[in-house]
């Protein structure tokens, strides 16, 4: 069993045997949790150019957690209730901590930070985490074919980015990096 450093890592690189551990594991909740915490502290610190950093950490913390249960509960739902294939079979658990890992990439987000480039950076993060995503879901989901899997995270990460859009307008927050 790999060790969270290495579980860190090889879900940033998209390594599909981390994923498939992670999706077995049921003690890997926690470290789940932590991933998602740590890229929305990140994503906080990244946002400080748009709002004070406080309300980064805070805004950016609620809205990383929520955006992680919606997006695992969409994905649940679209993957097996819309969109199965024949073998596709998961809990809510197993999304969880799949999606939770595929946030990893997110902990570089602090980057949003560097002025002119800095939003750039944060929409590659972004990037990089839906692709981490679609390899987390197609093994959370048993998915025989990526391309479902990507349709499966696009739906749903689009359907996140709403959600997340209404609630930095209702706390009167600019725009910040819409992913978990």
């Amino acid at each position: 069993m790999s060790s969270f450093t290495e579980r860190v890592i090889g879900a940033a690189k998209l390594e599909s045997r981390i994923y498939e551990e992670v999706e077995h594991d049921k003690g890997a909740m926690g470290q789940a949790i932590a991933v998602v915490l740590l890229s929305s502290v990140a994503a906080g610190i990244g946002s400080a150019l748009y709002m004070d950093l406080g309300t980064a950490l805070v805004v950016g913390s609620i809205a990383a957690l929520v955006g992680w249960l919606v997006w695992a509960f969409l994905t649940w739902l679209i993957g097996t209730k819309l969109l199965p294939e024949a073998e596709t079979e998961a809990d809510m658990g197993q999304l969880l901590r799949t999606v939770g890992f595929a946030s990893a990439p997110g902990m570089l987000r602090f980057l949003g930070v560097l002025p002119g480039i800095g939003g750039l950076l944060v929409l590659a993060c972004d990037l990089w985490m839906l692709a981490a995503m679609v390899v987390g879901v197609r093994q959370a989901l048993d998915y025989k074919s990526t391309w479902r899997a990507l349709g499966v995270c696009v739906i749903g990460w689009v359907v996140l980015i709403v959600v997340q859009g209404a609630v930095f307008a209702m706390v009167g927050a600019p725009g910040t990096p819409a992913s978990a």
